[in-house]
């Protein structure tokens, strides 16, 4: 196919030799992709992936070749060396995930330190990143919140990191699984069932849904017609602040909006 036109108010100044830079890609829909990351993505001289296949086809829809070579958690040591060497040559290295913005529950936090330790250059290229738009979306306070990622899988390790994460103050952020969600809404909802809880699933995709209410109505309604997809909890202050609305804008319980296809 052709290479997707990269327009530019100006000249852009070239890549810095010997910079990684931080590429945020689609969480779901291609257009989340910015302008600045297709033109990194072209001019790099070699992309780290968080799955190579993934990332492919993500370049070829744009009309971009370039080499790939795998970053993920469990060869980010040895691979981790290798961009090390390839910045300390002059080359600029991409690093992106499968979604969002590296380092955000997906690896890259690992790499980044040991450029910085190394007195090397890292450069941000923000984009789409799924817990921003969940929370910003969600109609909970985002004056002061707390992303915990995902919690334990373990029973005990998770009750115990629930019941931490609860004190805090503000909003509260984790990702979860579909295979976990209703699981981890059923604690919720007997930690604490009066707290607001918003899910967002399938975000910028064509099956986008979000369910509000208490704890305990979203566990109810999760019961009542279980969702796959990923997705992103959010938990709202233990003070109440903000109602929880539905799609007309009036208090309701387990308000959702969305694609009723699961």
């Amino acid at each position: 196919m052709n290479p997707v036109p990269i327009p530019s108010s100006g000249t852009p100044a070239p890549l810095v030799p010997g910079t990684l830079y931080l590429v945020a890609t689609p969480v779901g829909n291609l257009e989340d992709i910015t302008l600045r990351a297709l033109r990194v993505l072209r001019d790099c001289d070699v992309v780290a992936a968080e799955d190579t296949r993934h990332t492919g086809h993500l370049l070829h829809h744009f009309g971009l070749h370039k080499p790939l070579v795998s970053y993920h958690r469990f060869n980010e040591a040895r691979r981790g060396e290798e961009i090390l060497a390839r910045l300390g040559t002059g080359q600029t290295v991409a690093l992106v995930t499968d979604a969002g913005s590296p380092g955000i529950s997906d690896p890259g936090q690992r790499v980044v330190a040991a450029v910085v330790a190394a007195g090397g250059r890292v450069e941000a290229v923000p984009g789409a990143c799924a817990l921003v738009a969940a929370l910003t979306a969600s109609g909970l306070p985002t004056d002061e919140f707390h992303f915990a990622g995902f919690l334990p899988v373990k029973s005990g390790q998770r009750a115990r990191r629930l019941g931490e994460l609860l004190a805090v103050p503000g909003t509260l952020c984790v990702y979860e699984s579909p295979h976990r969600i209703a699981k981890l809404v059923q604690e919720l909802s007997v930690a604490a069932p009066g707290r607001r809880v918003v899910l967002a699933r399938e975000l910028t995709k064509k099956f986008e849904e979000w369910i509000r209410g208490t704890a305990a109505e979203v566990a109810a309604e999760l019961a009542r017609r279980p969702r796959k997809g990923e997705f992103v909890v959010l938990v709202g202050p233990a003070d109440g602040t903000g109602p929880v609305r539905d799609d007309d804008g009036e208090p309701g319980p387990a308000a959702t909006s969305g694609d009723d296809a699961v």
